[in-house]
């Protein structure tokens, strides 16, 4: 016979564990409602002993030749950076059945009309110099610039003290987003280095194609934010993981509507505020435009990644192999 009391220390001790290592409001601020039922304790340990395994997380990242072709990525200016995380297409998803599951279509062609408006979009806004950029926009760019997943999980912890969630919606709640994130992570670096598309910095700086339409080398372009993230450009993250998180939280709380207001680690003492989850996943994947990361194309390839990942994690609901 299993004792309830331990059952419920366990559920406890889990949800302490996932909420501490995000910062994240401990059991004695959750709901403090029926005690959580056996089978959602054992679901709970289950995912993360899940959660702790992680097949091919701690390999060797092996070493990524830099391209020299157009379009190719290679380190971006001015602290040329190796690429980051080059073994994580190799690691093993947690629900999806492989990392290129939905790997995004084959982004266009350089000289394409579609490319190089999205190159000229980043080319006006993410300048460090942008004449264009609105300082709302500035602000957008520097207030996302921290770990995309941070400000989800914030945002999570919000939802679930305005709609006063039992612990063991809790724990479910943060097991979903917080392995849907890793998938996702999972899914775009698989995609990065699938297509190995070079950074908007490159672009600008090398020009692309000839004749009306092209993009004129400006051997000085920076972007606002400075450095670039060290890895290929397609598809954004930002974009993928924001998107998972804003289907994640519809789905849990029955509604994209929700009042709150989200801090930056970013940019110490600001707030921005919206009223529905869809909002923030926008904004913040648009912030990578202004800060000069990523370009339209990357941005949307992102959503559509993400989209794609919670709802196969959602439909799964962890039961993983």
């Amino acid at each position: 016979m299993i004792c309830p009391r331990p059952l419920a220390l366990t559920a406890t001790i889990a949800f302490t564990v996932v909420a501490a290592s995000f910062g994240l409001a401990t059991p004695q601020r959750a709901e403090a409602a029926a005690p959580p039922t056996v089978d959602a304790v054992i679901e709970w340990n289950r995912t993360l002993l899940q959660l702790i395994r992680t097949p091919g997380s701690d390999a060797s990242p092996p070493q990524l030749t830099p391209g020299t072709t157009p379009g190719s990525y290679r380190p971006t200016p001015p602290n040329f950076v190796p690429p980051v995380f080059t073994h994580w297409p190799k690691v093993t998803p947690f629900a999806l059945t492989r990392a290129s599951q939905f790997r995004p279509g084959k982004p266009p062609a350089l000289t394409s009309a579609t490319y190089i408006a999205a190159l000229q979009e980043v080319q006006r806004l993410g300048d460090v110099h942008s004449t264009t950029r609105t300082a709302d926009q500035t602000q957008i760019a520097n207030f996302w610039a921290a770990p995309i997943q941070n400000y989800w999980n914030e945002i999570a912890q919000t939802a679930a003290l305005d709609r006063h969630t039992t612990l063991a919606q809790n724990a479910r709640l943060f097991a979903l987003l917080n392995a849907s994130f890793a998938d996702a992570t999972i899914a775009f670096y698989d995609a990065k280095y699938t297509y190995d598309i070079w950074r908007p910095v490159t672009a600008i700086r090398t020009g692309v194609g000839d004749g009306d339409g092209a993009i004129t080398a400006d051997p000085n372009w920076t972007p606002l934010a400075g450095n670039t993230a060290p890895d290929p450009s397609y598809p954004g993250a930002h974009s993928t993981i924001s998107a998972d998180a804003a289907v994640i939280l519809q789905s849990v709380f029955g509604t994209d509507s929700l009042r709150y207001s989200v801090r930056s680690e970013a940019l110490p003492g600001v707030q921005r505020s919206f009223t529905s989850f869809s909002g923030a996943a926008q904004e913040a994947a648009l912030s990578r435009i202004y800060a000069g990361q990523h370009t339209r194309v990357d941005h949307v390839a992102g959503v559509e990644l993400g989209r794609n990942v919670a709802h196969y994690v959602l439909h799964h609901d962890l039961q993983l192999s």
